[in-house]
């Protein structure tokens, strides 16, 4: 009793406070320290109730200050629980230290990670068949009764456990190895549901390793069942049989994340209701409602982030106003025809240098697809406001490819430009620094060096950032900030599809380059095996006799950079040898910059027939007349990769051959190469490349960790859910995140977030 009157006491004197802080207008004054540390230490149980009350603003205060009302009120019906995600999964029946362990090998530590592990497919257990109707190779369903039942050692380390079963309609033998507990729980007469793949051996038909349960059971076959991933000592029915447990005790604990408003409008059920049905669905469409449910909070709770990470800066823009005219003398020097989406492209960029909000625009395109044309012509258009441009690019040579392409577009202008990297003299340095301080110089190329300490534009108003995705965020914005309002245009050869804009670009507009501004020959791309190896040079021999010219590619990959350069530098060896009658040169990214341009001119003026490279070449060398290619060992490159280096060839319209040697030793390396071989639209390539490799590959390290928190969303057949929680997103940031949506926002993909700044 005695206890009991404390306890009543500290409710007493928690509500009086609880009053006194609705009376101050819920402003965290009525107790000193604070209202969470008192309600923590006088009735701890309430404390989840009123979690983070300082940093709440006033309406949500007063909401937590009524629900720890409510609860003083009536403790019984109203007591708190701890979250599903602090609870350790160890905590449910049947999971030891061992089980343990074995789940946190899939990621399941807590409840809140065993309920939200769904299953990534479905397997349609619901169909009977006959047994006298079950045919060689067919996944069936079948039941009868156990007429006989052998056990058998085959050997040592090897037992069999055989049944024979009939129905009435024929006989059918079920074979499980070294199961040995199964002679006990298999019991001769009685009837047994079987699931699994029928096959005849011997004159008999069999079903090795079958799923199976009692009769009239339902629980692993009978239905459609769902197929988790798992790892090696959880089966699925233990699987199951822990998940549904888990559902039977804290269902009802499982709370909505999306707002009511959103899910009324956008028709989805609640969360409690979509996680019961993904594990136990009656058919796939309803297996497809709940999963949708579930991607569209996690694609709402992602977007909320990146929006609200991506919030728009305080800096405004300027209205930057062009002079046509050098468009026009830019254009009509130009030794080909703009393509209609060249033209498009420009005309937003010219709106939005003419907006007084900074552009922020992704334009993306096949390789060959125009991007450089486009770029030299918002330069143009730039200096022509009275402006400079800088173009950034990852690499030296891919740096000097636009510098020396641009001094050929512009020469007939009155723009002045420069070109600023790592490998270029103290001096040289020092004079081009001054320049571009001065304005003297209008456009500048180069690479990191831009972004350096030291470098300062008398007035940068355009920043071109080229091969978007080899850099991150920070490098970005430190090119940005080195003028004020800066308008960004980040290119791409790489196309990215739309979902994978609109997670990792959302705040870009995007233009997109379609088409060709030269007409493109015929690029033939045959994949071979390293044994036709002689057959492959042979054939080059006939290039080079015809007076052709082209590249052999070596494979760079970091962890091997040693032996990679090793092989490139020995080849290059072995093909001078072989063709001793034409000039053989190598190229690879550790050279001095001095001998990697003299080598890019030589290749360029015909006076280097072959070239033999590492990927160094895989983006930025442009040498129209370029007509074949040889890639060894293909299969250690991805699939962007491979496309950006094919197109390397056949850039003036002739035709072309791309060889790509090798014996790929995974199932993702032989899709990879069959990809290559028969696709050539880049933006084809792209949802391939998705495809195979899943999202996470594809976008890279910094931007991985967003899409291993996504358990429902699949961002290679989700664009329209996506789209539709942007939409909601943008509404939710703009009206103010609910705290809760942000705590949980915070909660998922807090550290993911944190990666956009890497």
């Amino acid at each position: 009793m005695p206890t009991i009157e404390r306890g009543g006491a500290r409710r007493a004197l928690v509500a009086r406070v609880l009053s006194l802080e609705r009376e101050k207008g819920f402003a965290d004054t009525a107790v000193l320290g604070g209202l969470e540390r008192f309600v923590s230490r006088h009735v701890p149980e309430a404390r989840p109730l009123i979690a983070g009350y300082a940093q709440l603003d006033p309406p949500s205060r007063a909401k937590a200050v009524e629900r720890v009302e409510r609860w003083l009120a009536d403790p019984s019906s109203a007591r708190p629980r701890e979250p599903l995600a602090a609870i350790p999964v160890s905590r449910l029946p049947g999971v030891g230290k061992r089980r343990a362990e074995l789940l946190g090998r899939l990621g399941i530590e807590t409840v809140e990670d065993l309920l939200t592990f769904f299953p990534r497919r479905l397997e349609d257990r619901s169909q009977l068949r006959p047994i006298g109707e079950v045919r060689d190779g067919e996944t069936v369903l079948v039941r009868g009764a156990v007429r006989a039942k052998s056990r058998v050692k085959v050997r040592r380390g090897l037992e069999l456990i055989k049944v024979a079963m009939d129905d009435g309609t024929g006989f059918l033998f079920a074979i499980w190895f070294n199961q040995p507990w199964l002679w006990d729980q298999i019991v001769q007469g009685e009837r047994y549901a079987l699931y699994g793949k029928a096959q005849l051996r011997y004159g008999e038909l069999q079903l090795e390793n079958p799923v199976w349960e009692r009769e009239g059971t339902d629980v692993q076959t009978g239905r459609w069942v769902p197929v988790y991933p798992a790892t090696e000592g959880l089966t699925q029915p233990v699987l199951r049989g822990l998940i549904q447990h888990a559902l039977a005790e804290v269902a009802d604990r499982v709370g909505d994340v999306v707002p009511q408003e959103i899910r009324e409008r956008q028709a989805l059920p609640t969360r409690r209701e979509a996680i019961s049905r993904i594990h136990a669905p009656r058919d796939p469409h309803d297996f497809e409602r709940a999963r949708r449910a579930l991607a569209f909070e996690e694609l709402l709770l992602l977007q909320v982030g990146i929006l609200r990470c991506r919030a728009p800066a305080a800096t405004p823009g300027r209205s930057l106003v062009p002079d046509r005219r050098f468009l026009d003398r830019f254009v009509g020097s130009l030794p080909f025809a703009l393509t209609p989406s060249q033209w498009r492209a420009l005309e937003e960029i010219e709106r939005d240098l003419a907006s007084p909000v900074p552009m922020l625009r992704l334009l993306q395109g096949d390789v060959g697809s125009g991007k450089t044309a486009v770029a030299a012509a918002s330069c143009v258009l730039t200096v022509s406001a009275g402006a400079q441009a800088a173009i950034m690019a990852p690499t030296e040579i891919l740096a000097e490819q636009h510098h020396l392409v641009l001094q050929e577009l512009l020469a007939g202008l009155p723009v002045r430009v420069g070109y600023l990297a790592g490998g270029i003299g103290r001096r040289e340095r020092q004079a081009m620094l001054d320049a571009i301080a001065g304005g003297e110089l209008d456009v500048v190329v180069g690479t990191h060096a831009l972004i350096q300490e030291g470098v300062a534009f008398r007035d940068l108003g355009l920043a071109v950032i080229d091969e978007q995705h080899r850099f991150g965020v920070v490098q970005r914005a430190a090119l940005e900030a080195k003028g004020a309002g800066t308008n960004i245009l980040v290119m791409s050869a790489t196309p990215i599809p739309r979902t994978v804009v609109l997670t990792l670009y959302g705040d870009f507009t995007v233009s997109v380059l379609d088409e060709m501004p030269v007409s493109r020959g015929r690029v033939r791309t045959e994949w071979l095996s390293l044994s036709r190896r002689e057959d492959v040079y042979r054939e080059v021999a006939g290039w080079l006799a015809r007076g052709e010219k082209g590249y052999v590619v070596f494979p760079l990959v970091a962890e091997s950079e040693e032996l990679d350069l090793r092989a490139a530098s020995e080849g290059c060896d072995e093909l001078q040898k072989r063709f001793p009658g034409h000039r053989v040169a190598l190229l690879h990214g550790r050279m001095p910059s001095e001998d990697k341009r003299r080598t890019m001119a030589a290749f360029r003026a015909g006076a280097v027939q072959l070239l033999v490279a590492t990927t160094v070449v895989e983006v930025g060398l442009d040498v129209p007349d370029a007509s074949f290619l040889v890639i060894e060992h293909a299969d250690r490159l991805g699939l962007a990769q491979l496309h950006q280096l094919r197109g390397r060839i056949g850039r003036k319209g002739q035709d072309a051959i791309c060889y790509a040697l090798a014996d790929p030793t995974t199932d993702e390396a032989r899709q990879r190469l069959s990809a290559f071989r028969d696709l050539t639209d880049g933006f084809k390539i792209a949802e391939a490349d998705l495809r195979i490799r899943g999202p996470g590959d594809l976008l890279g390290t910094e931007q991985s960790g967003f899409v291993s928190q996504l358990r429902a969303a699949d961002l290679t057949r989700d664009l329209g859910l996506l789209e539709k929680a942007r939409v909601e997103a943008l509404r939710l940031v703009a009206d103010g995140v609910p705290d809760d949506l942000a705590r949980e926002v915070e909660r998922r993909f807090g550290e993911a977030l944190s990666l956009l700044g890497v």
